[in-house]
C-alpha cells in the first residue's frame, strides 16, 4: 500500500514537473541576448553565415550554451511562448556548434551517415541539457512538434542549408515570438531561392512536402496557407511540385 501510494505521489510530481524526456527541472528562463548579439554580428539579412566569425566568437557562443544546458524548460515557471522560443534556439545555436567544431565543412549531411533516425548528423548525441542528453531530432520531432502546435517552427529551425529557412539575425524571444514566427513565414514563401510562386505553377521548398501534414489544422487546404503569406496567390485546386533540395552550407 506505502509503495503504491509512492509510486502514486511519484507519478503526479515528475507529470507536473517533467516536460521532456525524463528531466524534472525547476529552473528559470534564460536570457538570449548573447546569442543575438552574436547572430547580428555573423548573420546577414538573407541568413547567410560567417562561421569563421562564429568560431573566433566560440567562448561568447559556449557561454551562452551553456546557460541553455542549465535550464531545462519546465511548465512551472516558464510560459509556453518561453519553452517554444528557449527550443528553436537551441536547435539553431547547437547546429552552428555542429558545423564549428567539424568546419571546413561543404554541406552538414557530410557529418554523419544516411540512415535516417539512425546515423544521420541530426541523429549525434552531442547535447546535454539538464543530465539529459539529446540530438537534433529529439529537440525537432519529440519536442517542438510533439509538444507545440505550431507548423511555423518549420520556418525557423535551421540545418545550415542553404535550402532551408533564412537563420534570423536575432534570437527569438517570448515577447516578439509571434511576429518573429509571421516574418519568417512570410520572408520563407517569398525567396526565390526557397520556392518559385506561381498563380498555375508553384513549386516549393521540400519542407512543404515533408511537414505539409503540420499544417493541416491552421487552413482549410495548403494553398489557403501559403496564399496568407505569400505575394503571389495561388490559384485553387492547382498542383504543387517541388523543388531540388539544396544542402550546400549557408555560407556567406
Amino acid at each position: 500500500m506505502k509503495l503504491s501510494l509512492f509510486i502514486l505521489l511519484f507519478s503526479t510530481f515528475g507529470a507536473s514537473c517533467s516536460l521532456s524526456g525524463n528531466v524534472i527541472s525547476d529552473s528559470k528562463p534564460v536570457k538570449h541576448d548573447t546569442f543575438s548579439q552574436l547572430l547580428s554580428k555573423h548573420v546577414n539579412n538573407d541568413g547567410m553565415v560567417n562561421y569563421k566569425g562564429f568560431i573566433s566568437d566560440s567562448l561568447q557562443l559556449n557561454k551562452y550554451l551553456a546557460s541553455l544546458e542549465a535550464a531545462h524548460p519546465n511548465e512551472k515557471n516558464w510560459t509556453k511562448d518561453e519553452r517554444l522560443a528557449y527550443w528553436i534556439n537551441a536547435y539553431n545555436a547547437f547546429t552552428i556548434r555542429l558545423i564549428i567544431r567539424n568546419y571546413p565543412v561543404k554541406t552538414i549531411k557530410d557529418l554523419g551517415g544516411s540512415i535516417y533516425r539512425v546515423n544521420t548528423p541530426w541523429d549525434i548525441k552531442f547535447i546535454n541539457i539538464e543530465g539529459e542528453t539529446y540530438h537534433l531530432n529529439n529537440i525537432e520531432h519529440s519536442i517542438i512538434r510533439k509538444e507545440f502546435s505550431e507548423p511555423r517552427i518549420h520556418f525557423a529551425l535551421v540545418c545550415a542549408a542553404k535550402s532551408c529557412p533564412k537563420l534570423r539575425n536575432e534570437a527569438y524571444t517570448a515577447e516578439k515570438l509571434n511576429t518573429q514566427l509571421d516574418d519568417q513565414a512570410t520572408h520563407f514563401f517569398n525567396s526565390k531561392s526557397r520556392n518559385d510562386i506561381t498563380a498555375e505553377n508553384p513549386k516549393l521548398s521540400k519542407l512543404m512536402d515533408w511537414y505539409g501534414g503540420d499544417f493541416k489544422n491552421e487552413a482549410p487546404d495548403l494553398t489557403t496557407y501559403i496564399n496568407k503569406y505569400s505575394k503571389v496567390k495561388i490559384k485553387e485546386g492547382v498542383k504543387f511540385d517541388y523543388l531540388v533540395y539544396d544542402w550546400s552550407l549557408n555560407e556567406q
